[in-house]
């Protein structure tokens, strides 16, 4: 479980090209569209977190139950 900083680099991606987006279809009289878009953003990265999260569970039960 030796992760990098490359999952923070693309959180932080995702959330200014989301940022960007949201601008520009707000100003555009979008307003609907734009929460949509940050709506699909959010769950995006929640899923990538959840992935990390995952890992880490994995990790600790394998290190207090023994299991390989």
């Amino acid at each position: 479980m030796s992760y990098d900083i490359s999952l923070i680099f693309q959180i932080a991606g995702v959330g200014i090209v989301v940022a960007m987006m949201h601008t520009v279809l707000k100003q555009m009289g979008k307003e609907e569209i734009a929460q949509w878009v940050t709506l699909i953003a959010f769950v995006v990265v929640l899923y990538m977190v959840a992935s990390v999260i995952d890992d880490l569970f994995q990790t600790i039960r394998s290190v207090f139950l023994f299991q390989g």
